[in-house]
């Protein structure tokens, strides 16, 4: 059989684990108990991914 491509708007498990992280960083964020490195730490990250997924 000949492989296809992915059609387009293709949800695939690497978009969702970008999801999951990106979810992940966020509730991390919210904790109360941050200190102001961690929370810009947090921040940067939160950016980064937002930027690889095309959500900036």
């Amino acid at each position: 059989m000949e492989k296809s491509e992915p059609s387009v708007g293709q949800y695939t498990c690497n978009e969702y684990r970008q999801e999951m992280i990106l979810l992940g960083l966020q509730k991390r964020l919210s904790s109360p108990d941050l200190t102001p490195e961690e929370k810009e730490s947090l921040l940067k990250e939160i950016a980064r991914n937002e930027q690889q997924m095309g959500i900036d």
